[in-house]
């Protein structure tokens, strides 16, 4: 398999049309070709590519930054002598002297395949910055990790954010390229840009579904994405980010395992088994302890659970659900422990007055089932299943593979 940034490298033809212009390059750590080389090395090293300029999304161009609203600062690249500019620093939008540095800009970021990994908000926000300052874009496409399966509530009108780019169901299925078409279809963007497809890529086919294993290493797009089981769990454990729960940080297995140190594991996953067994599908639940070395409840000893989706005896692809296995467990903890402090109140991703819960889910929908007593596992599927349905429908003409 040949990612774009592959296939730039290796065909004169799509190398001959960069000649004469000024090429910034959006990356991150995992912007890396089959060698493991980081792509901005590899570009500048092929003749006739003039980089003057790379951007760094989230977390920084070189990854360095481990928490969320902690900030990247521009620099000079001391290898290559040009200016890296930050997307996650004093701005989020490249400004106009920032635009200013290039012709074109690759785009070559890997993602999670989930709407609130902010790195696809950074595509849709440098594509209106192309539209209005007259550049051009090429998304040099990667695999997708978590694959095509689609699952979740979409964002409601009035829940953008920086965790929201737009009305996408919480896991959508897609590439970045593809993305980046469905941007320009949806936001009615008027932008020179082109999607460098992969070669080879087969979404459905096992056992990655989704992710090469067998041709690509994987190297952390953020340090908290630290595997593909991580990539597989992303679209549920995420929403623990909005709770008091730790969803792992500080842990070696961030974002595959949940607790803290004043729930019952054995009581919650009992519970969840009784309220939505069918939830569980696809996967394996371990009961575990762990103690986190910094973030949520440092130093303490948790009760937690693990999702394992790691190998075919514990995964199914098909069957697997991370957002509705989460929205469970946080269900099963409001019925054993009604008065359960659950929600974090903080800000969230520079968002006050709204809980981050709300932010992640883009909307009062899940938290709202979750408090409801009454609320049962079919209301929350009648509404997901409605918003997975019309997504599944509105993805359908910018797939590319």
């Amino acid at each position: 398999m040949d990612t774009g940034l592959d296939r730039l490298l290796s065909e004169k033809s799509l190398q001959e049309r960069l000649a004469g212009r000024r090429v910034a390059y959006l990356a991150h750590p995992a912007s890396v070709t089959k060698s493991l080389s980081h792509g901005m090395d590899a570009l500048a090293s092929i003749p006739g590519i003039q980089l003057t300029a790379a951007f760094g999304p989230q977390h920084g161009l070189r990854g360095d930054k481990q928490d969320n609203m902690v900030e990247s600062a521009d620099f000079v690249d001391p290898i290559h002598n040009i200016p890296v500019f930050s997307l996650y620093g004093e701005v989020r939008r490249p400004t106009p002297a920032m635009m200013d540095t290039f012709d074109i800009l690759l785009v070559d970021m890997q993602d999670l395949g989930c709407r609130i990994y902010t790195f696809i908000t950074t595509l849709r926000y440098v594509l209106e910055a192309a539209a209005q300052h007259g550049k051009a874009v090429w998304v040099l496409d990667r695999p997708n990790p978590a694959g095509r399966p689609v699952e979740g509530l979409s964002l409601r009108d009035g829940w953008e954010s920086f965790v929201g780019a737009g009305p996408l169901p919480m896991r959508h299925g897609l590439t970045l390229g593809e993305l980046a078409r469905w941007f320009m279809a949806h936001y009615r963007l008027d932008v020179d840009c082109e999607v460098i497809t992969m070669h080879g890529w087969q979404p459905d086919a096992a056992p990655g579904y989704g992710w090469p294993g067998h041709q690509r290493s994987w190297v952390n797009p953020s340090p908290n994405a630290p595997s593909v089981s991580m990539a597989r769990c992303y679209a549920g454990t995420v929403m623990l980010e909005g709770t008091t729960l730790s969803e792992g940080r500080g842990t070696t297995r961030p974002l595959e395992l949940f607790g803290a140190p004043d729930i019952d594991a054995l009581a919650v996953l009992s519970t969840m088994k009784k309220i939505a067994p069918q939830w569980l599908s696809g996967c394996t639940l371990r009961p575990c302890w762990f103690e986190p070395t910094f973030h949520k409840h440092s130093g303490k000893l948790c009760q937690g659970i693990q999702i394992h989706v790691d190998v075919a005896d514990h995964y199914v692809h098909e069957d697997f659900q991370p957002w509705r296995l989460m929205a469970l467990a946080f269900k099963a903890i409001r019925n054993l422990q009604p008065n359960y402090p659950l929600w974090r109140d903080f800000a969230y991703e520079y968002e006050r007055g709204r809980l981050a819960i709300d932010l992640i889910n883009g909307s009062e929908l899940l938290r709202q089932w979750v408090d409801d007593v009454e609320a049962s596992p079919d209301d929350l599927d009648l509404l997901a299943a409605a918003d997975e349905s019309d997504w599944m429908a509105k993805r359908q003409p910018h797939l590319l593979y």
